[in-house]
């Protein structure tokens, strides 16, 4: 049986706690997220297959996304847990509830609905295929090619945070862009539920971001009918990178402040 990547943090008698990353991340992007949750809880952070140093696989779709996250948490024995999911991990996390609904305690999605959304990372799929990696000498120079295909600095060291260095030089890619390429319109398009879901809900959303709207939190509610809302100002789609305090304190209001 094939175990994703993953990281621990805390004592194993606390509350366990996983986070599901987005698409193009990996458990790193967590680190001092979850060191700060660690006081709380036993958190888990791990790698989405075909990212970070989780096995490649053809599949990836959310249901096989979601049997991830239930065999990593057979392996530590976790009959229920707390779960929090960003962007494409809050679709996973959601697509977990519907599958499993009575393993998870609390739910957390950040800055994502479940619905469809327009295709924003092509040009990034594009770059991760025709940048020769192998043939870059330094990250500086990997940077500059990329930034025929991303303006933004930040975004660019986000994502070249999936290539690493070769023995031989030059680098190459930790993701398989193949899979994540084919499966792109699943990742990017809406989850369909079963049933609904009663679980104490908070969906995390970053005040400059238009990932969650008005009409999108009405149909959530429809789905999760207890679910509130929390905006992070000064926030855009990576709140917990951009706002990093005002974040971990929204998780504590959501999974311990409410025992």
């Amino acid at each position: 049986m094939r175990i994703v990547n993953h990281k621990t943090y805390g004592e194993a008698n606390r509350p366990p706690l996983y986070i599901a990353h987005g698409v193009f991340g990996m458990l790193d992007n967590w680190h001092n997220i979850a060191q700060n949750l660690a006081e709380y809880f036993f958190v888990i952070t791990y790698d989405a297959r075909n990212h970070g140093k989780s096995f490649h696989d053809d599949d990836a779709s959310y249901d096989a996304m979601a049997e991830d996250l239930k065999k990593l948490s057979d392996k530590f024995g976790h009959d229920t847990f707390n779960l929090i999911g960003h962007s494409m991990g809050g679709k996973t996390a959601m697509k977990f509830v519907d599958l499993y609904p009575d393993k998870v305690s609390k739910l957390i999605v950040v800055d994502i609905a479940p619905k469809a959304y327009k295709a924003s990372h092509t040009s990034f799929i594009q770059a991760f295929k025709e940048i020769p990696f192998d043939r870059i000498a330094n990250r500086k120079d990997a940077d500059l090619a990329f930034s025929e295909y991303a303006n933004d600095m930040a975004i660019r060291q986000f994502l070249l945070k999936n290539i690493e260095s070769r023995p031989e030089g030059g680098y190459q890619l930790k993701i398989n862009v193949d899979a994540i390429e084919y499966h792109y319109q699943e990742i990017i398009g809406g989850i369909e539920f079963q049933n609904t879901h009663n679980l104490p809900c908070t969906f995390i959303a970053g005040g400059n971001s238009h990932y969650i709207g008005e009409n999108d939190f009405i149909r959530i509610q429809n789905i999760f009918p207890n679910a509130k809302l929390i905006s992070i100002k000064n926030a855009g789609h990576w709140v917990h990178a951009e706002q990093p305090q005002a974040f971990v304190q929204a998780i504590k209001t959501c999974l311990i402040d409410t025992n």
